[in-house]
This record gives C-alpha cells, sequence and structure tokens, in this order.
C-alpha cells in the first residue's frame, strides 16, 4: 500500500469518525494547517474550518458512512484521485463523489479538490 493509498484511507475514515474530540486529532494528524477544501457546496481553508464541514456532513446525513468507491486510488507523484460512495452500511450509496487529493511533502493533506458525481434529489 502507498503512503497515499494511505492517506486516502485516513482521510475517508476521518470523514466517519463521529466523536468530534477523536475526530480533531485525526484532522490534526492528517490536515496541514493551512489546507484547503473545495467542493461544489463548500471552500474552506484551515483546520478548524474543515473540521467544521465534516461535522456539518455528518449532521445532514446521521448514520451514512463513507466508503472508496471499487476503482481504488489512483496516485501519481503527490497526487491521489479516487471516487466515494456515502450510504447506509452495507448499502447502496446515496450521494458518490470524486476527489482530488493534494499530499506536502512532510505527508499531510494539502488539498482536496472534490466533484459530486450523484446527489440526493431535494
Amino acid at each position: 500500500m502507498t503512503d497515499l493509498q494511505q492517506l486516502a484511507d485516513r482521510y475517508i475514515a476521518l470523514w466517519n469518525e463521529t466523536d468530534p474530540a477523536t475526530r480533531r486529532k485525526l484532522v490534526d494528524d492528517i490536515w496541514a494547517e493551512d489546507a484547503g477544501y473545495t467542493d461544489p457546496l463548500v471552500e474552506v481553508v484551515g483546520r478548524d474550518a474543515f473540521d467544521t464541514v465534516i461535522g456539518a456532513v455528518q449532521s445532514q446525513f446521521p448514520g451514512l458512512v463513507f466508503t472508496l468507491g471499487s476503482g481504488g486510488v489512483d496516485t501519481h507523484h503527490n497526487i491521489a484521485r479516487f471516487t466515494w460512495d456515502l450510504g447506509p452500511a452495507g448499502g447502496e450509496a446515496l450521494v458518490v463523489g470524486f476527489d482530488v487529493l493534494v499530499a506536502t511533502a512532510d505527508g499531510r493533506i494539502g488539498a482536496v479538490h472534490g466533484f459530486l458525481d450523484r446527489v440526493p434529489s431535494a
């Protein structure tokens, strides 16, 4: 398993951590201080803002879990791309997305650029 594969796995696990204190420790461990997160719905910079985004998503989709998509993690240099699913454990995904993760020289996440491929209708 490559370091970027491990970083992508930890990133997905971070989205699933519902205990705020444990989640924040994970954010501090893998997220660079000035890292940015951008998707069609939000653009934030920094650990506090990113942690807030995760909490908001968990509130919006209680009980659902993120998993890596079936295509695995494709990497080169300091970049990883992968699809992810959000849905009930063991069930069909309600939301499907595609993320591009950029790692820093010290192995943390420096940026994530996200795309939403499938979202629930309003």
